[in-house]
């Protein structure tokens, strides 16, 4: 008989039972401009989303604050420095995790961040974990006991 994730203890609950598969995660490559970056992050209505280069290998993050520090100006916004910059020129570095970590590496990882991205054991990007997402498992933990 197998245990759902529901069913499972925190000791067993591996980060890929709880992440956002990365079909469902907005994202952008390393080499598109910036005002593409930007036009992802409205859209998706996320702070930041991941980075991703050629191969789908995680390369960093981007978010909405990084744009706009680079088109402000001393006189104003430059706008367009958007289709100038690409984003492997301003992304920041990003924290991930591997999908096969245990819960408690899954939570040190979000403590500090609204969410991590997961790799595979290559490198390659799958999904992202959110704070949420922890915080809801140990909510359902509590008041199971």
């Amino acid at each position: 008989m197998s245990l759902t994730r529901e069913d499972k203890h925190l000791e067993e609950i591996i980060v890929a039972d709880l992440m956002i598969s990365s079909e469902k995660v907005a994202h952008v490559q390393v080499n598109n401009p910036l005002e593409h970056a930007l036009l992802v992050l409205i859209g998706s209505g996320y702070f930041a989303v991941p980075v991703l280069d050629e191969s789908n290998k995680l390369a960093g993050s981007i978010s909405k604050t990084v744009i706009l520090d680079q088109i402000l100006g001393n006189d104003g916004y430059e706008v367009e420095r958007l289709s100038q910059l690409k984003v492997h020129e301003v992304m920041d570095d990003l924290v991930s995790v591997s999908e096969n970590a245990p819960f408690i590496s899954g939570l040190k990882a979000v403590i500090d961040e609204p969410f991590v991205c997961a790799v595979d054991n290559n490198g390659y990007f799958v999904g992202i974990l959110t704070r949420r997402a922890i915080l809801k498992r140990l909510k359902r933990e509590y008041y199971r006991r």
